[in-house]
């Protein structure tokens, strides 16, 4: 006899189309589904049997994933999703010879990007294909508003994201404030990115959560209130002078 009424596997699933989070909005509860990030050190062949080009016979396809290590730094820059990997490299280029372990890491440059939401430009660590990838997005500001945060993965690139949005959803004027046509061009250039700011599940909860009355503060109300409904239903006496 199983002991919960669903399997552990699809909680997560169910959490979010019940209870608190049912209620929230449809961008926060797109944000909390949890999605594989996209391959970046191998390439995924999408199929589970393919024909061998040598003997022309169905075998299956071992699409297995490359294990990542994101070390601390990562959340300090803009990796593009490259990380650390291990594996074993021949002594000397020599499969004759033993092997030897080691790690493939990426190369990393301190670049200075410019944030036209923020107007603030930020030295930041990042790698060639964030370089690559914010060029593919025609800039900085398009690259962290439009890439997910399984494929950002980085604590930096989602405060940045945090800030960008915020001040898109309040249209701050403390963007170019001697400016008012550039911030507004500025704005409406982003305008298709904004995301509604709205309460997150914590929030919700405060909002929604109600101390609960004691019981003697519940009979001193009824009390007085009976009281009152009394006095008013009685004879008012009017003395004589």
């Amino acid at each position: 006899m199983p002991l919960h009424k669903y399997p552990s596997k699809i909680w997560d699933v169910l959490k979010l189309k019940q209870g608190i989070y049912a209620r929230l909005p449809k961008h926060y509860l797109k944000s909390l589904e949890q999605k594989e990030p996209t391959p970046v050190h191998w390439k995924p062949l999408g199929v589970q049997y393919r024909a061998n080009p040598k003997t022309g016979q169905r075998e299956r396809v071992q699409d297995v994933p490359i294990p990542i290590f994101y070390p601390p730094p990562a959340q300090d820059g803009l990796w593009g999703g490259e990380g650390w990997i291990s594996g074993f490299r021949y002594a000397n280029n020599d499969k004759m010879s033993n092997r030897l372990r080691k790690t493939w890491k990426p190369q990393l440059f301190k670049r200075e990007l410019y944030s036209e939401i923020l107007d603030h430009k930020f030295t930041i660590t990042v790698t060639a294909r964030t370089l690559n990838l914010i060029d593919a997005a025609f800039g900085f500001d398009f690259y962290i508003l439009q890439t997910p945060k399984e494929d950002l993965n980085s604590k930096l690139g989602m405060d940045l994201k945090r800030a960008m949005l915020i001040r898109l959803a309040r249209r701050n004027t403390e963007l170019y404030p001697s400016e008012p046509e550039k911030r507004e061009k500025v704005y409406n250039k982003y305008k298709h990115l904004e995301i509604p700011e709205e309460e997150a599940v914590e929030k919700q909860r405060q909002l929604e959560h109600k101390e609960p009355q004691p019981l003697f503060e519940a009979c001193v109300e009824e009390l007085l209130e009976g009281l009152q409904v009394q006095k008013l239903s009685e004879p008012h006496l009017v003395e004589n002078k």
